[in-house]
């Protein structure tokens, strides 16, 4: 079982639908996930996403409204075997603390995803595009290594 934590900064607006994206993607490959997400930031920790990615993924009749921010900890690096961050300054951020043998990577290879909290619901919808594809593509690419 592969263990992944989706990463963004506030664990509010991208991180959850990236986490509930790459759960469903290994569900539909049969390919065993624990899937979770955090902020690099504690500003919002206990609450759930933001209404915004609520919407967006219950366009799709996807419920993201039981996930609850939570700050980054030291010990995920031991516990995931990779960390998908948003962003290239998460991914520094994350690279600060990093104790353990998690890996690094962004969540879009080669490109950042834009925080959409102070763009309104087209960025949440450009989101969701980005991460859905990606999600396939992370979830085709463990795949072929595991049955290599």
């Amino acid at each position: 079982m592969k263990r992944v934590l989706v990463l963004c900064l506030g664990n509010i607006c991208r991180s959850p639908i990236g986490e509930e994206l790459i759960r469903l993607q290994g569900i539909k490959n049969n390919f065993p996930l624990e899937v979770d997400s955090a902020g690099t930031i504690d500003w919002h920790a206990g609450k759930a996403p933001d209404p915004r990615s609520q919407a967006v993924m219950r366009t799709r009749g996807l419920n993201i409204s039981d996930q609850q921010s939570r700050q980054l900890m030291v010990s995920d690096f031991n516990h995931f075997d990779i960390i998908l961050c948003m962003d290239r300054q998460n991914l520094i951020d994350a690279k600060r603390i990093a104790q353990g043998p998690a890996e690094l990577h962004l969540f879009v290879e080669g490109m950042d995803v834009p925080d959409p909290y102070y763009v309104g619901e087209t960025g949440f919808e450009q989101v969701y595009t980005m991460l859905e594809k990606a999600s396939r593509e992370w979830i085709e690419q463990w795949s072929k290594k595991t049955n290599s």
